[in-house]
């Protein structure tokens, strides 16, 4: 069970990477741009991957009546998300802790597990609805507007994870080095509760011998 506590005490620890890394990057490639425009989401606001990037993107996007990209004071998200993970990662701390001197079972590292899956979840969910509200929600009286071939509006949504070709711009969104941390960290306490069951199976069944010997 030690080594399952050890493993949950690191597990959550690497969470820490989400303030030293960005979670997630969206690029926007066009032939104009030799050098592609980029944004990297951290949990606690948006920075260009270039130093003009974002003021790029938000010249580009007034043509078409998009919002400009939200500072962090414009968002909830960017002041609730570090105090969520901050508390996940010292609650899973914690519970490794209670694990090693035997207070609590896998059946805690487990549910940590779950707890933190279930609010990547909600994360992600959140994530797509801005980026759908930033791509959709547009002013109707900017300077470029394109529609669809039924006449509808046409919707600048990044995508949300993949590549996705908007006009003359390719958009690619995938997770960066924060989220790998997050993912990998996750996943020993996953193991953790693994090698935790299977230490207390093992421990029944050694009682159990013992009980039919006696």
């Amino acid at each position: 069970m030690k080594k399952a506590s050890f493993l949950m005490i690191i597990g959550p620890l690497f969470l820490l990477g989400l303030f030293a890394f960005p979670l997630w990057n969206i690029m926007l490639g066009a032939p104009q741009y030799p050098e592609p425009l980029g944004m990297n989401i951290h949990i606690s606001g948006i920075q260009g991957v270039s130093e003009f990037d974002l003021q790029n993107i938000d010249g580009l996007n007034h043509y078409i009546g998009m919002k400009t990209i939200p500072k962090p004071g414009e968002m909830w998200e960017f002041d609730i998300f570090p105090m969520v993970i901050i508390g996940m990662i010292a609650l899973g701390v914690l519970i490794g802790l209670l694990g090693f001197f035997g207070k609590v079972g896998f059946k805690w590292f487990l549910g940590w597990f779950l707890l933190m899956s279930i609010l990547g979840v909600l994360g992600m969910y959140d994530f797509n609805e801005w980026l759908t509200d930033y791509g959709s929600n547009l002013d109707p009286h900017a300077i470029i507007k394109v529609i669809n071939e039924d006449g509808t509006p046409m919707t600048y949504k990044p995508p949300l994870f993949g590549n996705q070709k908007m006009l003359n711009f390719d958009v690619t969104s995938l997770p960066h080095t924060g989220a790998y941390m997050m993912f990998l960290g996750m996943t020993l306490t996953l193991v953790a509760s693994y090698l935790g069951w299977k230490s207390k199976s093992s421990a029944e069944k050694q009682e159990s011998k013992e009980a039919v010997a006696a």
